[in-house]
């Protein structure tokens, strides 16, 4: 079983690594158009904790790929991720002025800049999983792209937007409120993980079966934990606004379940996602860390 420090030193390594990846594939800050290559660097680079590239990096190892093979796929997941955020953040949406303890991309840049900022970092995405930097297999290209695709679309991450923002001042059920993240949140963190399990040549169909099975059941956990820490922690901490969703009245798995039974649903899934990597050993021992990073972080 991989120790914290182990986890700890491979997690911190992988971040550098996707920084790298990152700040190397992305325009730079000097090329025309200047300003909206400084918005698209200023909304990906030198933030976040990149959970949904950690995801990439562990399934992939998991299913037997190279890191090299993995880095253009983890670098696509976190563009399609920082393109949400920025959308997110804009007046027409979510209208917040925080992201990653810094003024979001439209308060730096205006609206129409962190518009067009998102779009060309989505476009940016699938550039770099269908480049000839990635050599791969085309048929792993075309599931990697597939799979990317599925989850921002709208039965993916704008559905799910579409329905938060439909459900503000209405108390969604349990079953609602599980579907719509599963849509706005959890649909980009599986794509991640079987982003990550496509880049291995020959993997097996039941280590795909288990990445899917863990990544949907971790992906709604991030969710649930993300409520919880909405609720305990403050804006300093989280480095966006806290209390935002109940301020807007939108239902979260705190005001919906309380805080103890939120904390209780959150340890569930981790179990869930924990399942279908018993019949592996140390193999599987990243992705079990992860779930457990996911699920206990406190910021």
């Amino acid at each position: 079983m991989t120790t914290p420090l182990q986890f700890e030193q491979w997690s911190h390594a992988m971040q550098s690594r996707i920084e790298h990846v990152l700040t190397t594939t992305m325009p730079a800050d000097t090329e025309t158009p200047i300003t909206l290559h400084q918005a698209m660097r200023y909304a990906v680079l030198g933030g976040g904790k990149r959970v949904r590239a950690l995801l990439a990096y562990a399934a992939g190892e998991f299913c037997g790929a190279t890191l090299a093979h993995i880095d253009l796929s983890a670098a696509a997941v976190e563009l399609i991720h920082a393109f949400s955020l920025v959308h997110d953040d804009m007046p027409c949406m979510d209208d917040d002025d925080l992201r990653r303890g810094k003024p979001s991309t439209h308060k730096q840049f205006g609206d129409a800049t962190a518009l067009l900022a998102g779009d060309a970092l989505q476009s940016l995405a699938f550039e770099l999983i269908a480049s000839n930097q990635l050599s791969i297999e085309a048929s792993q290209k075309v599931n990697i792209l597939y799979c990317l695709a599925f989850a921002t679309g709208s039965r993916g991450m704008a559905g799910g937007q579409s329905i938060d923002l439909e459900s503000t001042g209405i108390k969604l059920s349990q079953p609602q409120l599980a579907q719509m993240h599963a849509l706005k949140t959890g649909a980009l963190m599986h794509a991640a993980a079987m982003m990550g399990a496509y880049t291995a040549p020959n993997a097996d169909t039941q280590k795909y079966q288990a990445v899917d099975t863990f990544a949907k059941a971790i992906g709604l956990a991030f969710q649930v934990v993300d409520d919880i820490l909405d609720a305990e922690a403050d804006t300093a901490t989280l480095g966006k606004t806290a209390g935002k969703d109940a301020e807007q009245d939108k239902s979260t798995y705190v005001t919906l379940l309380g805080l103890d039974t939120a904390k209780s649903l959150a340890q569930s899934l981790y179990q869930q996602a924990l399942a279908p990597l018993e019949a592996y050993a140390q193999e599987a021992d990243m992705l079990r860390s992860l779930a457990s990073f996911i699920t206990q972080r406190q910021f």
